[in-house]
């Protein structure tokens, strides 16, 4: 049949192949095995010995690989062909048409359906089809020598030469290869890695000038009888032992300037010039800035011809420039110079280049210290550059609180000389001698009388070098406590939220851990920015920074607005801008100066002071809560408070601070108290019930001279937090409705914490107490949010917008959206909703309708009215 014709001729070219490659794969892998190192040059290396040996080692494979091959192979017959073919197809068509009818032949109808029979097979060979050699060795070589031997050939290709090959005839020609060739040469200047230059094959260069790196290797081969050519060159300097002039193969660096030529048949010659390595450069490119937190930042530019390899920035002390004042008059203990290795551009150019040295060097000796600035640059080759010391004065943390500002003088004094030991304790100790017009907190004031009893011990007996490292990091710490407070922990969950952020752009997080990051920062800087509202302080125009024209003044819908749109580029993959706006935001919290109202001394908003209001409330409930637990101990232990205040001049000094910093004091006496039969305190041996032995607090609610029984605070906390729930902005959105809720909440833990008072059952009261504070807190943040998300800053926001001085802002609406007009009043022939499209607002309103009158958590009078909304539409 002429439609199997071609399926079974390339069937059968198949099983050929299929034969070759499973009889001759030795062969192949021996041959490519041979050419690898004739590729590689390797024979021109070898001893003509070891050459002929190689020769012979191949020879032997290569004939019994192809012994091997012609005895395994075997040219596949056309039958075999056929058979593969008929294998292929189902009940094997073409075996069925050549086979004859055994038995009714002469029965009309067994012949014909044993003519149905074949017709059906006929048919079924029109489906025939080539079958694809097997050609896996898999069986045959277990080991895949045949992928060795091919590795190894590709990697010839890649790093040698096929015409390398063509010089086994030279060798096997016998050692006078001039009978075939006549004496040729052949070299390469190599220059040094450093350079990044390529290679120079000689052979292409024509004589007369070259130049090359000073350091460039040069290597010359020299083919033919021994003397037809010879070597001459001035480059290289050499004065030591020097091989012959006609040596097969020299090699030699370049030193100088000077001549190379091949001398002889086709001899060439070259004038060399050796470009000399010029020295690397470094300047500085600007003046050093520093932040609030004492990091500093130096510009600098560096430059080299082939590349700058490093850099160190070497800080000594100015001696000579010191105001020799105060601890700075004797002479100082030695300070070693510090060493900083400058930063090199990790990807690019390194030969021109300009960067940034970044450092934090506050907690140094030398931090706010008049000192010389040395770079210095060394290049690949060795050759290093110092630019001239600049005098500057080293930058470090800034302090502007006045104790912490004494402490860090007094640290840096004992830093100097350890003869100052004896002088920072008097001062130390004439600062602490009034305790009370220090206004600091309890724990610093702690550490400080710590800090001053080593002193003592150091001045009497000695200070060594462990003693001094001990007492500058301790008084580092106090006078960090002194100006953060509890600014410090929120401030680390503030940079850590921003490190996290920082390390999610350059690692292209997804949009679901962008959102979550963003939610993260904005919590931290929510917290950060209402622990500087709390700790703030009136200022009366002393101790301000001496940076005011650079304070920034920032509003959380401001910050708010920032950290959207960083958001917004992260989620469209604009990371470069991203971290720009990231950059600007750190920026401008470090800076950051909190104000009251404009300009700092206008009136605080609405949402400002019931944030205050609520900070306060929370202060003193942690107050109540801390005397109600004094009670709970001194129930169980009695007279354990009377042994701690007996502690050497701890209560006298300490005492006196609780009315400085506005909280409630009165825990320096807990003698004798027990609870009498409602919860009240006694009054016979301690005067004020409660805890409340220190002095008055500012809002009048603890300290001294307050009668009341902790049952009374509580009920005066309550009635506050009403007060203060009564006057709240009205807000729109969740976070408004959530934080009321809160404090109703808060309201609610505080009656059953009173209640657990009159009663006695002060356990209880701890517990319903530090629900409410729970519950606080979370109004505040709630409500800081729904401030926010109002854009509730301005001040009278809520009655009537307007300045500080209440005048109308040109341009301002009203609650309702109408424009508040020049005397005040509006007129309702205004627009309402100043150019927005109606139908869209109506329908939006509509949707907040439904989606509250749904709410199960809110108030069925709430819902009722909602719903009573909704028949009207």
């Amino acid at each position: 049949m002429r439609h199997l014709r071609w399926p079974i001729t390339l069937t059968r070219l198949g099983m050929i192949a299929e034969q070759t490659v499973r009889a001759f794969w030795p062969l192949w892998t021996v041959l490519l095995l041979i050419l690898t190192p004739l590729m590689m040059g390797w024979h021109e290396q070898l001893p003509l010995e070891a050459f002929w040996a190689g020769v012979v080692v191949a020879a032997i494979a290569t004939f019994a690989a192809l012994i091997w091959g012609l005895r395994w192979f075997r040219i596949p017959k056309r039958a075999e062909a056929v058979a593969r073919v008929d294998a292929a197809m189902p009940g094997r068509p073409i075996a069925a048409i050549a086979d004859t009818q055994a038995i009714g032949a002469s029965d009309p109808a067994s012949q014909a359906v044993w003519n149905a029979h074949i017709a059906r097979m006929a048919e079924r060979t029109k489906s025939a089809h080539a079958i694809e050699p097997n050609l896996r060795l898999t069986d045959r070589d277990p080991f895949g020598l045949r992928f060795i031997a091919l590795l190894f050939f590709v990697v010839a290709l890649l790093f040698g030469s096929l015409l390398r090959v063509t010089t086994v005839g030279d060798m096997v020609a016998g050692s006078d290869p001039s009978l075939v060739t006549g004496p040729v040469w052949e070299g390469w200047v190599e220059p040094p890695a450093y350079t990044g230059k390529p290679a120079i094959y000689l052979n292409d260069i024509p004589a007369g000038d070259l130049a090359v790196p000073e350091g460039s290797q040069v290597t010359l081969r020299l083919y033919g009888e021994v003397g037809a050519l010879t070597v001459a060159e001035t480059i290289s300097g050499r004065t030591g032992e020097v091989g012959a002039a006609s040596d097969a193969q020299q090699q030699f660096d370049v030193a100088q300037s000077g001549t190379l030529s091949v001398e002889g048949e086709n001899g060439i010659a070259w004038d060399i010039t050796a470009i000399t390595d010029a020295p690397p450069e470094v300047e500085l490119t600007g003046p050093i800035e520093s932040d609030a937190m004492g990091e500093l930042s130096q510009p600098f530019m560096a430059l080299d011809d082939y590349g700058v390899e490093s850099g160190t920035a070497t800080i000594a002390l100015d001696l000579t420039a010191v105001t020799r004042e105060y601890g700075l008059t004797i002479d100082p203990d030695p300070i070693e110079p510090l060493v900083l290795d400058l930063p090199m551009p990790f990807t690019g150019d390194r030969t021109d280049f300009e960067e940034f040295l970044i450092e934090n060097l506050s907690e140094h000796p030398l931090a706010n210290l008049p000192v010389t600035m040395q770079l210095q640059v060394v290049d690949a080759a060795g050759l290093s550059t110092d630019a001239p010391a600049e005098p500057m004065i080293l930058p470090g943390r800034r302090f502007f609180q006045p104790f912490a500002k004494a402490v860090i003088e007094q640290r840096r004094d004992l830093m100097w000389s350890k003869a100052n030991v004896r002088r920072v304790d008097q001062v130390l100790r004439a600062l602490s001698n009034r305790p009370e017009d220090l206004s600091i907190e309890e724990a610093p004031y702690l550490r400080l009388r710590t800090i001053i009893r080593q002193l003592d011990r150091m001045a009497e007996f000695g200070m060594n070098d462990e003693g001094q490292a001990e007492i500058v990091d301790a008084l580092w710490e106090l006078a960090v406590q002194l100006e953060d407070g509890r600014l410090a922990d929120a401030r680390k969950r503030l940079e850590r939220a921003q490190e996290r952020l920082a390390e999610a752009m350059r690692n292209g997080a997804s949009d679901e851990e962008i959102a979550e990051l963003m939610q993260e920062l904005r919590e931290a800087t929510n917290d950060y920015m209402r622990m500087l509202a709390e700790e703030m302080e009136p200022s009366d125009g002393t101790d301000q920074a001496d940076n005011s024209g650079n304070s920034t003044e920032l509003s959380m819908d401001e910050l708010q607005a920032l950290m959207d749109r960083i958001e917004e580029l992260m989620q469209e993959g604009r990371m470069a801008e991203a971290q720009e706006l990231m950059e600007q935001l750190n920026e401008m919290m470090e800076n950051l100066r909190i104000t009251q109202g404009e300009g700092g001394n206008g009136p605080q908003t609405p949402g400002q002071q019931s944030m205050q209001d609520l900070a306060e409330t929370l202060r003193d409930q942690q107050d109540l809560s801390d005397d109600a637990f004094r009670d709970l101990q001194e129930q169980f232990n009695p007279g354990q408070q009377g042994e701690q205040s007996d502690q050497p001049g701890d209560q006298g000094e300490q005492g006196q601070e609780s009315g400085q910093s506005g909280e409630e004091p009165g825990d320096q006496g807990q003698n004798g108290k027990q609870p009498g039969p409602d919860g009240q305190q006694g009054q016979g041996e301690n005067p004020g019930e409660g805890g409340q032995g220190g002095q008055q607090g500012e809002d009048g609610s603890g300290g001294a001279g307050d009668q009341r029984t902790l049952a009374e605070r509580q009920q005066a906390l309550r009635d506050e937090l009403q007060r203060q729930r009564d006057g709240l902005p009205n807000l729109d959105g969740s976070a408004g409705d959530v934080a009321r809720r809160s404090l109703d909440r808060a309201e609610g833990a505080m009656e059953g914490a009173e209640d657990a008072l009159r009663n006695g059952d002060l356990a209880e009261a701890i517990d319903r107490q530090a629900e409410a504070m729970d519950a606080l807190r979370n109004g505040m943040r709630e409500l800081e949010q729904a401030l926010a998300e109002n854009g509730n800053t301005d001040p009278g926001q809520g009655t009537e917008q307007g300045d500080a001085g209440g005048r109308p802002v040109p341009g301002a609406r009203d609650p309702l959206g109408r424009q508040v007009g020049n005397a005040g009043p509006s007129g309702t022939d205004q627009e309402l909703l100043g150019g927005v499209d109606i139908n869209r607002r109506a329908e939006e309103l509509l949707d907040e309708i439904r989606r509250r009158s749904g709410d199960q958590n809110r108030p069925e009078i709430e819902r009722d009215y909602l719903r009573r909304l909704l028949d009207q539409f």
